[in-house]
């Protein structure tokens, strides 16, 4: 079904970006173009990576559970990362290059838990 299609892509994005964040923060860094900040972005890359990780795995989980949970959560959560790089794009909190990458990355993620939370 597209809802499980939806699911397990969602879970391998935030695999792979909570993998990245928690243990090459740099390399996010240089693909949000902000490699002047790498040293501070560490932090906060690794504090959600290991957030992301485990959302991830749930989202996979054999638990049905603990997988509904997950998918019945992911939608705020992509909808709260979204909007909070919208906001960095319109404050200058980030480069507008980073910013317009963070939102279109994190509404990519909204549609995806969308999809995954139709059949929740």
């Amino acid at each position: 079904m597209l809802s499980d299609v939806a699911r397990v892509t969602l879970a391998g994005i935030r695999i792979f970006n909570g993998t990245a964040g928690l243990f090459a923060p740099s390399m996010l860094s240089t693909r949000l173009d902000v490699e002047e900040a790498a040293a501070p972005m560490a932090y906060p890359f690794r504090m959600f990576g290991i957030r992301t990780i485990l959302i991830g795995v749930d989202l996979l989980s054999r638990d049905p559970d603990v997988r509904r949970h997950a998918v019945r959560q992911a939608p705020l959560i992509h909808a709260s990362d979204t909007i909070s790089a919208w906001a960095a794009l319109q404050s200058g909190a980030l480069p507008p290059k980073a910013a317009k990458t963070a939102t279109t990355i994190s509404a990519v993620n909204l549609a995806l838990a969308l999809l995954a939370s139709r059949r929740a």
